[in-house]
């Protein structure tokens, strides 16, 4: 099956400086920035924020909702923030599964550990990408415990999304690819490319269609596919 080129359908830009992390919800599409901190939540058809609080995240790259509650990752903190939904408040916080160097910073002198970035919801348990492993993680929130784990395709993986019938999509910003993958062994059914200078960092489904954010533009879109 020959690669598929996604179509970049700009919608409007994030209201933070470096927005990383996309979550699509019946009350909005929810973001959370890395330049500031800051979590919005914002108008598919507008862009208008409809929710803004600053947290106490550090340089965060990914966002779900799950359980009642809105999960950051909290990237140079090697943390995943748990958040009260109504006031942005951190509940507790989790180390970040997959901590570590990146592979491209590997060996360097200034090297520094960070964490992890994409985060999805499903069936009680959280999805955790790690650039630094290259793998998506499976966590159980209740005594935060790995269940499971998949190496993932690309050198810098990001979004991840839940499509229509139970399979993940996985981004990975330095390849321009985003790969459908079973979430129990990590095989490929699928791959588009997102040709630069676009960026999918963030990503989500909203009505079947995937989301994105581009930290260095300040994009929000969706990718469209003939």
């Amino acid at each position: 099956m020959p690669v598929k080129i996604a179509q970049v359908e700009k919608r409007f830009a994030s209201p933070g400086p470096h927005p990383n992390g996309l979550q699509a919800s019946a009350e909005g599409l929810w973001c959370i920035d890395q330049g500031n901190d800051r979590l919005y939540r914002q108008d598919y058809e507008s862009g208008e924020v409809l929710f803004d609080v600053q947290t106490d995240t550090v340089k965060s790259s990914g966002i779900t909702v799950g359980g009642g509650y809105v999960w950051i990752a909290s990237t140079y903190e090697r943390r995943i923030a748990q958040l009260d939904a109504e006031t942005g408040k951190t509940v507790a916080k989790y180390s970040s599964p997959g901590a570590g160097v990146v592979a491209w910073r590997e060996g360097a002198e200034d090297a520094q550990e960070t964490g992890a970035h994409g985060l999805e919801w499903r069936d009680g348990r959280l999805y955790v990408a790690s650039p630094p492993s290259q793998m998506v993680h499976v966590m159980d929130p209740d005594g935060w415990q790995e269940v499971h784990s998949i190496r993932v395709p690309g050198l810098r993986v990001h979004g991840i999304a839940w499509s229509e019938d139970g399979k993940l999509w996985a981004a990975d910003t330095s390849a321009g690819t985003v790969c459908l993958l079973d979430p129990e062994t990590g095989r490929i059914f699928d791959v588009l490319r997102v040709e630069a200078p676009d960026e999918v960092h963030g990503m989500t489904i909203h009505e079947g269609v995937l989301w994105f954010c581009n930290a260095e533009t300040c994009d929000i879109g969706r990718l469209l596919v003939a």
